[in-house]
């Protein structure tokens, strides 16, 4: 945001600009309107800050108003959501919580009793399915009806126009986070929130609203009444995950998006195989530093306001296998569907068959999740695959335990091998058809020309001098990072404010004219 566009924020069409929906202009946290408003929130909350009630509300109609700016009229999904699942949480909390008379054998004091818990438990249960059922058939009629009903009609050979449903923003993360809830009070890992205020607050907190991380409700609810606390490590860690997470998403995703891997992906048959290579490579580092960034900077902003998120990212490229990979990538995600579905289908409580066909099952819905097409149900197999054969491999054929660790070369080797396997799935997750998929692999095997190397490399020497600068930083010693932030928290707010400016130039100087939106808002 230049100055001039500053001022003219303050005219009439700027504020009615501001304040109403735009399509091409969703408020997003690389923004400049975004950094911009979130002074003046810091201002308001600040002031409320002992206030506890008025600055839940407040930072509720914030969220509310942030979901707005993303999809338009669509937030009122959000308190449809919201309002459901609160309902249904407090029924089922009063089911399961009631107490029970208990005879001198810590039995039921009679069968009736026994009846009795036996019924209640039947009712929580119908809830917590009746709770599935409303949010996921939100998200299947936003997300999925065109994927169905046009699969239906291509198997049976004839046409489908798809029907104009827009899909809002991050639906399938505040539906997931809210179904978090009901699942934990019905296994009873937290109590029913008696005011709604504060379960509104807990869906649409806006930092994580639209791309997480999913918080689940067991870590995240405790801390919506505690008092407003951020320690000088919380701030200084806040302002360190807020610069990084930003120099991450506008400067190296963007950047090397608009000027290389764009191009790859959208005609790769006028690319040679080297440029197809560095093209998936860029994809790797694109989407991790656009998803990790945005992570980053949710969590950062969170601190900022004194609320702790869990880790989303852990260099995921330092993996050694698909299955740390998935420890480590995110991890949000993973948990959710490693405690509410894999856990469920019966996890490691059974044969070892039933055990893959878990694992696999699970995959496959995350890739479901992701997206409404065959590239990401098949991305999803593959990712399901490779956990199943690993897990095999590694524990039946090498009978290692679960908590190995290569060393040494062994451990280079594996990191290696695991990239790639990932970069390979990429494309799946990237490419826009099956048929962009294969003329990307046919360049790759038929047509590669390492000689052109050079040439490349000289043609677009920002974009892979982007491209290293992540990948090495990638591979740094974590110690590095928690030297930063202990340096940091010896400083004061000026400091921190001078190195927000500076990651806020050097965005400007790079960056296109174009928002570039996250890769995650279209899950």
């Amino acid at each position: 945001m230049t100055i001039q566009q500053l001022f003219d924020t303050f005219s009439v069409d700027g504020l009615m600009k501001v304040l109403t929906y735009d399509p091409e202009q969703p408020l997003i946290f690389s923004s400049g309107l975004f950094l911009f408003m979130f002074l003046g929130f810091t201002f308001v909350y600040m002031l409320l800050r002992r206030q506890q009630t008025a600055r839940l509300l407040f930072v509720t109609l914030f969220s509310y108003y942030f979901y707005y700016k993303s999809s338009g009229f669509y937030f009122f999904l959000l308190a449809i959501v919201t309002l459901s699942d609160w309902l249904i949480g407090g029924q089922i909390g009063r089911l399961v919580n009631q107490n029970i008379p208990l005879g001198d054998d810590g039995k039921p004091a009679d069968d009736y009793t026994a009846y009795e818990q036996a019924s209640r438990q039947r009712k929580a249960k119908w809830l917590v399915a009746l709770s599935v059922v409303i949010d996921l058939s939100l998200l299947g009629y936003f997300k999925y009806t065109n994927f169905f009903f046009g699969s239906i009609a291509q198997i049976l050979g004839n046409n489908f126009q798809p029907w104009d449903i827009f899909l809002p923003v991050g639906i399938s993360f505040f539906t997931f986070q809210s179904l978090s809830y009901t699942i934990d009070i019905y296994r009873r890992q937290v109590q029913p929130l008696n005011s709604l205020l504060d379960y509104a607050f807990f869906v649409s907190f806006f930092p994580q609203l639209v791309a997480g991380p999913i918080v689940k409700a067991r870590d995240f609810v405790p801390q919506i009444r505690k008092p407003l606390v951020v320690t000088r490590r919380m701030f200084a860690m806040g302002v360190y995950l807020i610069v990084i997470g930003l120099f991450k998403k506008a400067v190296i995703s963007d950047y090397i998006s608009i000027n290389f891997v764009e191009r790859i992906f959208e005609s790769p048959d006028m690319f040679s195989g080297i440029e197809v290579l560095l093209g998936l490579y860029g994809y790797s580092m694109q989407i991790y530093c656009d998803f990790s960034g945005y992570s980053d900077m949710a969590i950062g902003i969170a601190l900022l306001l004194g609320y702790r998120f869990p880790m989303n990212f852990n260099a995921p490229y330092k993996s050694t296998s698909i299955t740390d990979f998935w420890r480590r990538w995110h991890i949000s995600l993973s948990t959710w569907l490693r405690t509410y579905i894999y856990i469920s289908l019966g996890g490691n409580r059974c044969s070892r068959l039933r055990q893959y066909w878990n694992l696999f099952l699970t995959m496959l819905l995350g890739g479901l999740w992701h997206g409404a097409s065959f590239n990401f149900v098949v991305w999803g197999a593959v990712q399901g695959a490779g956990l199943c054969a690993h897990k095999f491999f590694s524990q039946v054929v090498l009978g290692r335990p679960k908590n190995y660790e290569s060393r040494g070369i062994m451990r280079v080797l594996a990191i290696f091998v695991t990239f790639h396997f990932v970069t390979a799935g990429w494309i799946l997750f990237r490419a826009a058809d099956t048929d962009v998929s294969m003329s990307l692999l046919t360049q790759l095997f038929t047509n590669f020309h390492l000689e052109l190397l050079p040439d490349v490399l000289a043609g677009y020497p920002w974009v892979f001098a982007l491209m290293l600068f992540g990948f090495v930083s990638h591979y740094m010693p974590d110690t590095w990072q928690r030297r930063l932030v202990a340096r940091l928290s010896m400083t004061n707010v000026f400091v921190c404010a001078v190195l927000i400016t500076a990651v806020i130039y050097i965005v400007i100087q790079v960056k296109s004219s174009d928002i570039q939106p996250f890769i995650y808002f279209q899950f």
